[in-house]
């Protein structure tokens, strides 16, 4: 393993490299935060990739209307900034409850929904294809992890369907399709994306045992091994869609409700630049940080600077 990872890392060195990170709009609000400042702040500390969302539930509230208004304004900061942008698509996108569908939706039959997740689709693809932003989709997000989120559809006949859509709407950009775990083996069946993307973190409140912080015990080479298997079995890239860097608050409880002090034994700023280290000695050359909704929040909110202080100094 370790052999496999060693070459991997060697091999993808050449390979421009570049850090990110995912932008929700609804989660820097729940925050207390502004959404548009949020990603101002970030594009000041030199952040220049940014994965977004298409939550259906926001595009399109009531059935047939659509409303791009929050996409339209990221997109339009991105292009302005020259910052590229990954789109996320599909029913299943980052954060809770990670299936956003509509409310209208919800008693409908699971071939009345998808056809109309699919015209919604379409219609975000047409609208910002030709953005000189986009740089590639992901489409859905884990879609097959069944232990989290509110998801109840696992049909993989759906998700070929969605990526069926996505190449015959826009055949000109790279579709990511995220693995939905971070353990051994590699996805098999189709579809066969573009690149695959994984999903890293590190430190965790474990509710269901120990009821601690657990800190997962895999070496960076260990994704570095994920990363050269695929490539050696499959011949395809794979991306760190989605590295831990904001607290993980105990006992389910939000951000909002858990102190600063609390927050400190998941996050601060030494992990973080820990974090940006550990990513980089994976191997992989594009990585999108998780949470940077939250260094915001912690500089403005709780006038700790402290990780957008490292987060700058790591994106510069």
């Amino acid at each position: 393993m370790y052999g496999i990872a060693q070459w991997y890392i060697h091999s993808e060195q050449s390979k421009p490299f570049t850090y990110g990170v995912s932008f929700i709009p609804d989660y820097a609000q729940s925050l207390g935060v502004d959404p548009q400042q949020t990603m101002d702040a970030l594009l000041n500390i030199g952040v220049k990739q940014f994965r977004l969302v298409s939550y259906w539930s926001d595009g399109e509230p009531t059935a047939g209307q659509y409303n791009f208004s929050q996409l339209d304004w990221e997109f339009a900061k991105a292009e302005a900034a020259h910052a590229k942008i990954t789109l996320t698509l599909g029913l299943r996108q980052p954060r809770w409850p990670e299936c956003h569908q509509p409310d209208w939706t919800t008693s409908e039959p699971t071939a009345l929904w998808q056809a109309q997740l699919e015209l919604y689709m379409k219609a975000v693809i047409q609208r910002y294809q030709h953005s000189p932003a986009l740089q590639s989709y992901q489409l859905e997000n884990e879609y097959f992890l069944k232990g989290f989120g509110t998801c109840t559809d696992f049909s993989r006949q759906r998700l070929i369907s969605e990526y069926n859509l996505v190449k015959q709407t826009d055949p000109s950009h790279p579709i990511i399709v995220g693995r939905s775990n971070n353990a051994l083996g590699f996805p098999t069946g189709q579809p066969q994306p573009d690149e695959f993307s994984i999903s890293v973190y590190k430190r965790v409140w474990d509710a269901g045992v120990s009821h601690r912080y657990l800190e997962y015990p895999f070496p960076a080479w260990f994704y570095g091994f994920l990363g050269g298997v695929q490539k050696i079995f499959m011949h395809k890239d794979m991306v760190l869609g989605e590295l831990q860097a904001e607290a993980w608050p105990p006992n389910g409880k939000s951000i909002t409700e858990t102190s600063l002090a609390e927050q400190n034994k998941s996050l601060d700023a030494k992990r973080l630049k820990d974090r940006f280290q550990y990513g980089k000695a994976t191997g992989m050359r594009t990585i999108d940080l998780w949470g940077a909704e939250y260094w915001y929040y912690r500089q403005q909110v709780l006038h700790d600077p402290s990780l957008m202080n490292v987060a700058q100094q790591e994106f510069k």
